[in-house]
């Protein structure tokens, strides 16, 4: 689905503005246990920020404060329905979701911190990755050209479209930067689609078709920045192409779900949901609970995942201070892009990356079309996750991003044993 929840700084065309529970307490590794985090594979409580190693108190007013933050924001949006935030911050020894709210489901089911939500196009920094671990293993190149890559059926649906595949690389398509036009922004067309028949089962070729019939060829390959979840879902079939496994499968195995913990994440209708797993919320759009809407509409690469707020934090945690890659350079590609955010751009976006500054503070994530937002904050060494239920007040997230950071980039707090 279309990104309406950060502007873009470098596009080719304009976008539309913008996407009692367990509460995991953070334990802060003891100097010895640090030096040997960096000797070793980090494990998921490590990635979690919840090793072990040495217990901490978290810092209670700070835990206090966040909720306060919730609440308030569900307060003063309650159209929102339900609000959720996950703090991971070591220096305050937190690793917590806080939690406001309902689930948006009719029957006013409160929201649990382990309730999973469609995360849309937070799904593409996990795509990102995965290539990117593809690029590490000597599979695929940055610079190969996707004709490479893709069936002989989508290489002759984007010659049709005035594409040239030879000339478009893998590198384009992670960065936005090959041109395409996006099948998720044709509001009248796609999206009217989808509100008309919201059941209907959508494929990555019909997705494709839809972009080549109803669009154009945006930009030559490499010289402008504009977001695509076409682009994304072509990624999602050199996965699978290049691994033979499902997208769900190479996903999985590609980023190591169950070392780095996400026990809550998945592809929906592509695999099962967790065994144990609490009802998926319901996310609204307009007036529309689209609960029911076919996980297809945003399923192949571009969205597609489910997740809990947490899963969201770990995942981003991990991304950003490498412990999803093998080799430490990788983890730099992720701020790559071939072309230049115009002057006075608020956001830089890399390989599955937005860069952006949030009071002051530099952080690194993506956010999706039906209010989700995960970032991490690298000097604060804090990372978020957050999401509301109804894509209209997706403004909301700013202000959760903007006071939980207020509150936990301050890294001097000493931990009391």
């Amino acid at each position: 689905m279309p990104n309406h929840h950060v502007a873009s700084p470098h596009v080719a065309r304009s976008r539309p503005a913008a996407r009692t529970a367990r509460h995991l307490i953070v334990v802060a590794a003891a100097p010895l246990a640090l030096a040997l985090a960096g000797c070793r594979t980090a494990t998921r409580a490590d990635v979690a920020g919840e090793s072990p190693a040495a217990p901490c108190r978290p810092d209670t007013a700070v835990v206090a404060r966040l909720q306060r933050l919730v609440d308030s924001v569900h307060a003063a949006r309650p159209d929102a329905r339900g609000v959720a935030l996950h703090a991971i911050a070591p220096a305050r020894c937190v690793a917590r979701t806080f939690v406001a709210g309902t689930t948006g489901a009719p029957d006013g089911a409160p929201l649990v911190a382990g309730t999973p939500v469609r995360i849309a196009s937070n799904t593409k920094p996990y795509v990102a990755a995965a290539v990117l671990r593809l690029v590490e293993e000597g599979r695929v190149a940055l610079d190969d050209p996707i004709e490479r890559h893709l069936s002989a059926e989508h290489l002759a649906l984007l010659r049709q479209g005035g594409y040239d595949p030879a000339a478009i690389t893998v590198r384009h398509l992670l960065t936005h930067t090959g041109g395409l036009f996006d099948h998720a922004q044709d509001e009248e067309g796609y999206i009217g689609a989808i509100r008309r028949d919201p059941a209907r089962r959508w494929t990555r070729t019909d997705q494709l078709r839809h972009a080549v019939v109803r669009g154009r060829r945006l930009s030559p390959p490499g010289t402008a920045f504009s977001y695509s979840d076409t682009g994304y879902i072509l990624l999602g079939e050199l996965l699978e192409r290049v691994t033979g496994r499902p997208l769900a499968a190479a996903l999985r195995t590609l980023l190591d779900y169950d070392r780095l913990g996400l026990a809550s994440t998945w592809l929906e209708s592509l695999e099962p949901a967790p065994a144990g797993a609490p009802p998926r919320a319901h996310q609204w759009f307009g007036a529309d609970d689209t609960f029911d809407w076919s996980p297809t509409i945003d399923l192949y690469g571009g969205g597609g995942l489910v997740a809990t707020a947490r899963d969201m934090a770990v995942f981003t945690r991990a991304l950003h201070t490498g412990a999803v890659f093998r080799r430490p350079e990788t983890r730099a590609l992720l701020r790559t892009s071939p072309v230049t955010p115009a002057a006075g751009s608020r956001m830089r976006y890399g390989i599955g990356t937005m860069e952006r500054t949030v009071a002051g503070t530099l952080v690194l994530g993506h956010s999706g079309f039906w209010g989700t937002v995960a970032l991490h904050a690298p000097d604060a060494d804090v990372t978020l996750a957050t999401f509301v239920l109804h894509s209209g007040a997706a403004r909301a997230l700013a202000t959760l991003e903007r006071e939980a950071l207020a509150a936990l980039r301050d890294t001097t707090a000493a931990r009391t044993p």
